[in-house]
């Protein structure tokens, strides 16, 4: 299992993407914060994104796609199928999203 990492997101690759996904509203965007700094998709015609339940996956296809943020470095994803997952931080008050 291949993983990849930008910021506070992790993209960990899984066989196929769970049934009964729909395709996000926000199309390229994968997370925007606070600042208005947003991971998204470079390549929205090799890409898609899927939400299923409360997960969040994309789905890459034969070209592969580049991950864009304005502070971390680009990531490039290979062809496949990726779980998005946010990293979590433990507070002594709660446990909360990491914004980076």
């Amino acid at each position: 299992m291949k993983m990849y990492r930008q910021g506070d997101l992790l993209f960990k690759e899984v066989k196929a993407i769970p049934e009964g996904g729909k395709v996000r509203k926000s199309g390229h965007i994968l997370e925007g914060e606070a600042t208005g700094h947003i991971h998204r998709l470079a390549e929205l015609e090799q890409a898609e994104v899927l939400e299923v339940g409360d997960g969040l996956f994309v789905s890459v296809g034969e070209n592969g796609v580049s991950i864009v943020h304005e502070d971390h470095k680009t990531i490039e994803l290979p062809p496949g199928n990726f779980e998005v997952i946010r990293q979590r931080e433990y507070a002594p008050d709660e446990i909360r999203n990491v914004c980076d």
